[in-house]
């Protein structure tokens, strides 16, 4: 990847970042810790990987994406407004009161928004049919779902992949965000779902393994699944969870929390901090 390249989506990435801070702030509620995590991954899948139309966001050939971990709902609406969906001060509405931007996504009223998830598992099992549903209908779309590690600890999720393997979903690409904290904990001591790498490939799936913040990484793992012919592929994020926010970084507290006016301050002044050093 070259260096410009790179710098767009590091910009790209922050703005998202503060779109996520922004939401949760003004809702006094939400999940921003994981929403963070994943910010670089969204970023690149909405700006490079994803054939879509933010003008036609109901376009037939357009690439599926499942926000399988549906509370995570502020990075998926913070990158959907940096990709032209809709505009960025709608992200001030998180979940209040007749705002599109409820606590989960919902495909019914948010332009962009291909699945409602929420019940951890669900989003999962519905990007396998909408895979399959191409492979019937002999259509080139793509589908790709974002899932939690604490999600990972759900049975339909190992159910799904099972299923995904057996219909050679080779037109799947799940990315599942390792940052080894769940609102309860470490993953490893709530319910140890790991390894993640031998328990795909026990299930047939092809295997990429990266770090969730290095945008070369990422560009080569996608790169790499798009040749990977009759499996499903999941690229695993090694992530930090709050990434980006000095003190909600590798802090499960923040999992599910909102900063309060102080915090949120600290927040701002992390992310436009880094801002400057792109410029």
């Amino acid at each position: 990847m070259n260096l410009t390249k790179e710098l767009r989506l590091k910009q790209l990435a922050n703005n998202v970042r503060i779109g996520i801070i922004e939401g949760v702030y003004n809702a006094a509620c939400g999940h921003p810790g994981g929403s963070l995590s994943m910010a670089d991954i969204m970023t690149y899948l909405y700006f490079e990987e994803l054939n879509v139309k933010p003008d036609e966001p109901g376009w037939s050939d357009r690439d599926r994406f499942v926000l399988s971990k549906g509370h995570t709902a502020p990075v998926l609406y913070a990158t959907l407004a940096e990709r032209g969906f809709f505009d960025k001060e709608e992200l001030k509405t998180l979940r209040k009161t007749a705002s599109r931007l409820q606590g989960h996504p919902d495909m019914k009223c948010v332009p962009g928004v291909d699945m409602s998830t929420g019940s951890l598992g669900l989003g999962f099992s519905a990007a396998c049919g909408m895979a399959l549903a191409a492979k019937v209908d002999g259509k080139s779309y793509r589908t790709y779902a974002v899932l939690g590690d604490g999600e990972s600890e759900e049975g339909q999720v190992w159910e799904a992949a099972m299923f995904a393997a057996h219909y050679k979903l080779d037109n799947l690409v799940a990315i599942l965000d390792l940052n080894g904290l769940q609102i309860d904990g470490a993953i490893t001591e709530v319910m140890n779902p790991t390894p993640h790498d031998d328990k795909f490939r026990a299930f047939g799936w092809h295997v990429i393994t990266i770090d969730a913040h290095d945008f070369s990484e990422i560009e080569s793992a996608f790169s790499e699944a798009r040749e990977v012919k009759g499996k499903p592929t999941v690229i695993i994020a090694k992530s930090i969870k709050g990434k980006g926010v000095s003190y909600m970084e590798n802090a499960c507290e923040w999992h599910g929390q909102a900063p309060k006016e102080d915090l949120y301050k600290v927040a701002i002044a992390d992310l436009m901090r880094i801002a400057e050093e792109l410029k």
